[in-house]
């Protein structure tokens, strides 16, 4: 269990790293193998259009909300602070992503991404007992 953990915790992570990573083009540029948007403009329409609900500036403010959440939250991960209550985030900020990839392009598109796998990931590592190897353990270890 204790490598489980981490390794839950390092996999979530850079599936949010990675994801930021392909909109700042830090992947590739657009049209690369392998790169889902290249840059911040085409990730900013792929969003609006998981947005469709809303007009396009508050779109632009969802946009850099989800990336913001998805940096902040891989740090937490990958350092194992407030463990549990980042993992039960980590789900809710994916249910929230696949409930809007279904309501815009269809459910197929949630199982081609993997989306369901990240949030039964994230939902997983919140049920773990001990986060060994982490700084709430580290954290606990001193109060004791």
């Amino acid at each position: 269990m204790k490598i489980t953990q981490l390794f839950l915790r390092f996999a979530i992570a850079i599936g949010f790293l990675s994801a930021v990573a392909d909109r700042m083009g830090l992947w590739g540029t657009p049209g690369t193998t392998n790169v889902a948007w290249g840059n911040w403009e085409n990730f900013l329409n792929y969003s609006n259009q998981l947005n469709f609900f809303v007009p396009d500036f508050i779109g632009r403010i969802l946009a850099v909300l989800a990336t913001c959440l998805e940096v902040v939250l891989a740090f937490l991960l990958i350092v194992g602070y407030q463990t549990r209550i980042t993992a039960i985030l980590s789900g809710g900020l994916l249910t929230f992503f696949a409930l809007m990839m279904t309501l815009a392009f269809g459910i197929k598109m949630t199982f081609d991404y993997s989306v369901w796998i990240g949030v039964s990931a994230s939902f997983l590592l919140s049920t773990v007992p001990v986060y060994v190897y982490s700084l709430d353990q580290v954290l606990l270890d001193r109060r004791d």
